[in-house]
């Protein structure tokens, strides 16, 4: 009854929707009992807020592109877009959700096309598509202009954004950005194929552990555990070779269409929030070995480029990696919210 409640109110405020589910568990894999595998558009994996769906057209195909949109009590007349990184669903986000509802802002939260509650496409992703998709979300909620946070890969996407459509981004905070660097100086390009069969032959056991050596991460093991679900429940689902090679198709993305040329190029105000100890760089494990140190410097590569901008600066925060807004959720709400309070 329940979720047929919850389905029929999403409905009503935000036209399409996807059902809410039951709430992930959070033990760790081997206390819980088999559940039924989630849908590759997550399907029983449960949302915050509800869930709505715009309908799309991406290389001639027909794609629902997932949204929250989440309106404060109080409201301040702004808008913040959050964009999700590879390995996450925009879930992930609730709390700054939260932080950013409270002190007034709407906030919007789509899982980008290929991710997350979203279609899986049949062709290749890439960044350009993504940033039309952003905004053509912008136009259906009527929203003029907007702050966008982003993290990781969404950082890369909010770059391409901020430089397409100056025009409609105020602020722009990266939060753990990958793209830094240009990949291709250092990775050998890697056939699809073969990507396909490494992720396809990965244990939840080795993705646990793959997520907190690449990330540094200092979050108990509870607070991994839903990554994990959202990443392996999904094996199960019959349509799985389909999101296999969207996944894979995301990893592609990253490394043939980089951004770190045009971040020196943005004139919006650009806060990069690094972790100290985040030295995540997609495609290590293929450089050569003598190349492999090089990569990750993103503290050091954050600053170098703030340098470089019209308005940029670079925070780093010790002690974290690279979900740095829920490993310091206290400094970073405090370095988000004063920067987005500044008029650009």
């Amino acid at each position: 009854m329940r979720r047929a409640i919850m389905i029929c109110l999403s409905v009503i405020v935000g036209g399409l929707s996807s059902a809410q589910a039951a709430e992930p568990a959070t033990r760790e894999p081997s206390a819980r009992e088999p559940s039924e595998p989630y849908g590759i558009a997550l399907e029983g994996f449960a949302y915050p807020y509800p869930v709505h769906l715009l309908p799309l057209v991406n290389d001639g195909e027909q794609v629902r592109m997932a949204y929250m949109d989440v309106a404060p009590a109080q409201p301040n007349g702004r808008s913040v877009v959050l964009l999700h990184g590879r390995n996450f669903p925009s879930s992930y986000w609730a709390a700054v959700i939260k932080a950013l509802s409270e002190a007034g802002y709407r906030v919007v939260v789509p899982d980008q096309i290929g991710f997350g509650k979203s279609s899986k496409p049949q062709g290749d992703l890439h960044f350009d598509t993504l940033a039309r998709n952003t905004i053509a979300l912008l136009d259906r909620l009527q929203i003029a202009k907007a702050d966008i946070v982003a993290h990781s890969l969404g950082s890369m996407l909010g770059v391409r954004i901020a430089r397409a459509y100056p025009e409609r981004i105020a602020h722009l905070v990266l939060t753990a950005p990958i793209g830094l660097e240009d990949y291709r100086l250092y990775v050998p390009p890697t056939p699809t194929e073969r990507i396909l069969e490494n992720e396809d032959k990965l244990t939840a056991e080795a993705y646990r552990k793959q997520l907190e050596t690449n990330y540094a991460l200092k979050l108990p093991p509870e607070q991994v555990t839903p990554f994990i679900d959202a990443r392996f429940n999904v094996k199960g689902s019959a349509e799985y070779p389909r999101w296999l090679r969207a996944f894979v198709s995301s990893a592609q993305m990253i490394y043939r269409e980089p951004v770190v040329h045009e971040i020196p190029l943005i004139t919006q105000p650009t806060l990069f929030v690094m972790g100290a100890d985040d030295h995540n760089a997609p495609g290590r494990a293929n450089a050569p070995e003598a190349l492999r140190a090089k990569m990750g410097q993103n503290a050091e590569l954050a600053k170098t480029l703030a340098a470089k901008m019209p308005n940029g600066r670079a925070e780093v925060i010790p002690n974290t990696g690279h979900l740095v807004f829920l490993e310091a959720p206290d400094k970073y709400r405090e370095l988000v919210l004063g920067f987005l309070a500044v008029a650009p």
